[in-house]
């Protein structure tokens, strides 16, 4: 049976980098991919790179902003992601029902020091490894529910 959409929460730390780009290629992939992102401390704004290297290929994230993952706790989650490796040690116990829950560790590049070429370079690589791993996500493991045979 074909399911009508997928519920997706992507977790990091400061929901200000990695998983606001995860939310923005998973919505960019699916219509039918009801996604949410959220951090365990969150942060005040979500970063003006991250935002500027999503832009370069058509992905508008400007207008999310960081939230608690409490928000999200009693929900149910068809996948829940975390995208650090320190939220993936603090992630809560969710009350509500998590069908998968996966764990795709990526270095934060918000906190690098030296020019601004390596570290805009460090947000291309990081967008670049994010937009192929979630792609393979979305066709192995995402699409199938969707789309079952």
């Amino acid at each position: 049976m074909m399911k009508s959409k997928i519920r997706i929460l992507v977790i990091c730390t400061g929901n200000a980098c990695r998983s606001q780009m995860a939310q923005g290629f998973l919505k960019s992939f699916d219509k039918r991919l009801e996604v949410c992102s959220a951090g365990t401390f969150p942060g005040n704004e979500v970063n003006k790179r991250a935002i500027r290297v999503m832009a370069e290929i058509g992905i508008d994230i400007s207008h999310n902003y960081p939230k608690p993952v409490d928000l999200y706790l009693n929900e149910d989650w068809d996948f829940l992601i975390t995208v650090c490796d320190q939220a993936n040690e603090v992630c809560p116990v969710f009350p509500g029902k998590v069908k998968h829950r996966l764990h795709m560790g990526y270095v934060d590049p918000s906190f690098l020091g030296g020019t601004e070429e390596f570290i805009m370079g460090e947000f291309h690589k990081l967008r670049e490894q994010m937009r192929n791993d979630l792609n393979k996500l979305y066709i192995e493991k995402i699409k199938p529910e969707l789309y079952p045979i």
